[in-house]
């Protein structure tokens, strides 16, 4: 079992309930629980096929050097990079809409 955290932005109700059945919803489309790798696979799978034109991350407690990692289902302006083996964050650009 390790701490699971999933942050959702723009997704449909039916995702939101069904991480709401594993997980304790603290702030709005914020989860956290304490979960297996079994389920945390499982929950992943749900917002891979649930999460339609919304973004999630998914970040979990785990053995290595920053203590965690995490993924990303979606469009974001944050993109996670690898770097000499740690997991990082970089920012896209605004891009102006014209």
């Amino acid at each position: 079992m390790s701490m699971l955290m999933v942050v959702t932005e723009v997704v449909p109700p039916r995702l939101r309930g069904r991480l709401a059945v594993w997980l304790l919803e603290v702030r709005a489309g914020v989860y956290i629980g304490d979960v297996s790798r079994h389920i945390r696979e499982m929950i992943w799978y749900q917002v891979t096929e649930l999460a339609e034109e919304g973004n999630v991350v998914m970040a979990w407690a785990t053995n290595n050097e920053s203590g965690f990692d995490f993924q990303t289902y979606g469009e974001n302006r944050r993109e996670p990079i690898d770097l000499d083996g740690l997991r990082l964050v970089k920012f896209k650009p605004i891009q102006d809409e014209k």
